[in-house]
């Protein structure tokens, strides 16, 4: 893949893609970015899984091609849905981007909040002087 066919909202710039895994640059993965360990596990793992499921005689032998190829088909179908999600996001004008943004910023100090005497147990909550506490024997 060379960097002149390279749509402009890939998230992998042209000069890191040599150093993507090999198994992300066969598939030409442009939103999933997996490292070399998750790479490993996808191909790797999957035929071990395959050989191991062959071996307890739960799937034919066929599986040991057949589960490395459906797991890199299911890698690149989320590249896909990744890719129509950043497309269609780009489509949102940018009034309701910042309208959204608006609406998922937390507030900090703006709720006003009426105490109840009882709400909080062994808070204060007035100022004011507190009474000596009576005795219960007047003759002390």
């Amino acid at each position: 893949m060379t960097g002149a066919n390279r749509p402009a909202w890939a998230t992998i710039p042209v000069d890191e893609e040599r150093y993507r895994p090999l198994y992300a640059r066969l598939l030409g993965l442009r939103f999933v970015n997996p490292g070399g360990v998750l790479c490993f596990l996808f191909f790797e793992g999957a035929i071990a899984l395959a050989v191991l499921l062959a071996l307890a005689e739960l799937v034919s032998w066929w599986a040991v091609l057949v589960l490395p190829v459906v797991v890199a088909a299911m890698v690149k179908l989320n590249d896909m849905v990744a890719a129509i999600v950043v497309r269609s996001a780009a489509l949102v004008p940018e009034q309701e981007r910042d309208r959204f943004r608006r609406q998922m910023e937390p507030v900090v100090g703006r709720a006003r909040v009426e105490w109840i005497s009882h709400s909080v147990p062994g808070v204060v909550i007035t100022a004011d002087t507190v009474p000596p506490p009576r005795r219960a024997n007047p003759s002390d």
